[in-house]
């Protein structure tokens, strides 16, 4: 997420893993743990979906 510039979306992030963002199911997993770290306080999801990382 820091690596990135702004909020991001999920898509960005496996892209930049190196996930086939093409295909949705390779996708789901990652959404779960963004969506998951944000609960946690680790992450900071905006209303967009878009996630950020706290400081």
């Amino acid at each position: 997420m820091r690596e990135l510039d702004g909020p991001v979306q999920v898509r960005a992030v496996g892209e930049r893993l190196g996930l086939d963002a093409s295909v949705h199911g390779k996708l789901e997993p990652l959404r779960a743990k963004t969506t998951k770290f944000a609960a946690r306080g680790w992450l900071h999801k905006r209303g967009d979906g878009r996630f950020t990382a706290r400081p």
